[in-house]
């Protein structure tokens, strides 16, 4: 059965004028606002930002967190790994030995999979593949001790990115669909599809503007509908992830529960 969940801090305002962040002041309260909506799960977001009290990287923390999924019903099977845009793995060899660390703490709390960036400042260049190729490789060995997928998030055009892929264990690293980001490239939904629809894991739900960003759904160049169709052809049973254009600060659970009823009316079509 497909779950429904929403990127980790949606359902608080902003902090710091950022637009995607662990909401360092609001991160238990998302748990009740999630049930309340109707959610199964957060994906959790590990950043720079919120690095220093982060729950998921003490004993402690990792306590409180099993209690609040526990009493809220509502789930982290994912983590947003966004510590590695501003470290990309490629690059940074401490941080491919932080990812290693993460690992067990993310088994701790249930992650399943997590979603690794290598989108802007983390893109893959190309003079990179070959490293990316070692890198995640490695990864995937650690991964694959803790029993957790690695849903890579790329830019790559759908062709060179089925390339990688067809290079990378495939029991354990899957793609993670975005689709503002390939909205925003200008990528056809059937071509990304027919390139490595095979090898999808997740899905992340958002509308860009075509080399642009993020604006309500269904105001955007996202093919909704070639998308869907395109889920429904390789008969798709993930989760998806509501990642989507921020609304009034204050009124998050309200803006939420309209975002929902909007994905479910599209995926009924």
């Amino acid at each position: 059965m497909k779950k429904i969940g929403i990127m980790q801090g949606r359902l608080a305002p902003p902090e710091a004028g950022r637009f995607q962040s662990f909401p360092r002041t609001q991160w238990r309260e998302e748990f009740a606002r999630a049930a309340e909506v109707g959610l199964d799960y957060i994906e959790w977001i590990y950043d720079g930002y919120g690095a220093d009290i982060n729950p998921l990287m003490t004993d402690d923390g990792i306590r409180e967190l099993q209690a609040l999924m526990q009493t809220n019903g509502v789930a982290i099977p994912s983590l947003c790994a966004d510590f590695f845009m501003e470290r990309p793995l490629v690059r940074d060899a401490a941080a491919r030995e932080f990812l290693r660390e993460l690992l067990p703490r993310c088994k701790a709390i249930g992650v399943q999979r997590i979603v690794l960036p290598f989108v802007d400042n983390s893109e893959i260049k190309p003079d990179e593949v070959e490293a990316a190729v070692a890198v995640v490789r490695e990864a995937a060995g650690w991964a694959g001790e803790a029993g957790i997928e690695l849903h890579l998030e790329s830019s790559l055009p759908p062709r060179a990115f089925a390339a990688l892929l067809s290079r990378l264990p495939a029991a354990i690293v899957k793609v993670n669909y975005d689709s503002g980001n390939s909205s925003s490239l200008g990528y056809v939904p059937a071509e990304e599809f027919a390139a490595y629809g095979d090898r999808l894991g997740s899905v992340h739900i958002k509308d860009r503007v075509l080399a642009g960003g993020t604006v309500p759904l269904g105001c955007g160049s996202a093919d909704f509908k070639s998308l869907f169709s395109e889920l429904r052809r390789i008969s798709y049973a993930g989760d998806f992830t509501l990642q989507v254009a921020r609304g009034e600060a204050g009124k998050e659970v309200e803006w939420t529960r309209g975002n929902l009823e909007w994905f479910h009316r599209y995926w009924a079509a």
